[in-house]
């Protein structure tokens, strides 16, 4: 399997499939370097699967691709809503929410 990925450390190298496994974050291709080190990768980080569309249509322009910016939309509208959830009383005292409650007021 050639290693296609950009930023891993074996990009551009060829490398015998040992193996595959599955686990949470999907399938995984257990590549063995030459000093014997097995370095498991997604599919997609090696010649197995095509190249993405979107990276062939942006000539290698796309810093991102769809699917990643609609993925961390998603996470970042999951946390706002969890931190909007939070009550005052779940902030420490020290915590900028309540920083109005404990300085004086001026009358």
């Amino acid at each position: 399997m050639l290693v296609t990925h950009q930023f891993h450390p074996l990009f551009g190298r060829q490398l015998p499939c040992v193996g595959k496994r599955s686990n949470l974050q999907g399938d995984r291709l257990l590549l063995q370097a030459d000093d014997g080190a097995i370095w498991p990768l997604p599919p997609q980080w090696t010649d197995l699967v095509g190249i993405d569309p979107e990276v062939i249509a942006s000539n290698g322009r796309a810093l991102l691709l769809v699917s990643n910016l609609m993925e961390l939309a998603s996470m970042v509208e999951h946390l706002c809503g969890r931190l909007a959830a939070r009550s005052r009383a779940e902030c420490k005292d020290n915590y900028a929410a309540v920083v109005n409650e404990i300085m004086p007021q001026e009358d």
